[in-house]
């Protein structure tokens, strides 16, 4: 069975990098964040119902990426007597980064989003912290702490409320990623 890691937090918290560095350490692949591709295509002027549209391409791109990787896993099965670990596959964002987007900006939810949340199952969640400085791009909208602040706690409630064990993913890169390992090592 395919472990899924998800990695959540505020924008510019590093959950991108920390996805690309896991997915070369473990030799697997990530899912990309759906939004920056959409958003890119169609512009930053963004709707309600736009943020259903990434949700759902969100979901399509995760699910396309677990396909692949059970199509991977069941080659190298019947190749060789497959390796006693399967590496788990990365997800950068997923429905609750969509909740906490709707609602923060819309001050309402899409029920498919929240029907999402309870359907879909995840093994482990990357909580990444705002303690690394915010870096300007063009899809970015929160540069003030205060803003980051609450976003975070936004998501470390929603996280303390679920049943899926998370940690906290704070300091440099490095410590990130090496915080993360020690993490995925445990339920891998």
């Amino acid at each position: 069975m395919i472990k899924k890691v998800v990695i959540i937090g505020p924008e510019s918290t590093g959950k991108s990098t920390l996805c690309e560095l896991l997915a070369a350490h473990y030799k697997t692949v990530w899912v990309k964040e759906y939004a920056r591709e959409y958003l890119l295509k169609n512009g930053t002027d963004y709707t309600f119902e736009n943020l259903l549209d990434i949700a759902q391409g969100q979901v399509a791109a995760e699910e396309l990426a677990v396909e692949n990787a059970r199509d991977k896993t069941a080659h190298q099965s019947a190749i060789a007597h497959l390796k006693s670990t399967i590496p788990p596959i990365f997800i950068d964002t997923d429905m609750y980064v969509m909740k906490v987007w709707c609602e923060f900006v819309f001050e309402k939810c899409h029920h498919w989003i929240l029907n999402r949340i309870v359907e879909r199952k995840y093994d482990l969640y990357l909580l990444c912290n705002i303690d690394l400085p915010w870096v300007k791009d063009e899809l970015r909208e929160y540069p003030d702490l205060v803003t980051r602040e609450k976003l975070y706690h936004h998501y470390k409630d929603i996280i303390l409320n679920q049943q899926v064990p998370w940690i906290d993913i704070s300091g440099n890169y490095d410590e990130r990623l090496q915080k993360a390992i020690t993490a995925i090592d445990r339920i891998i």
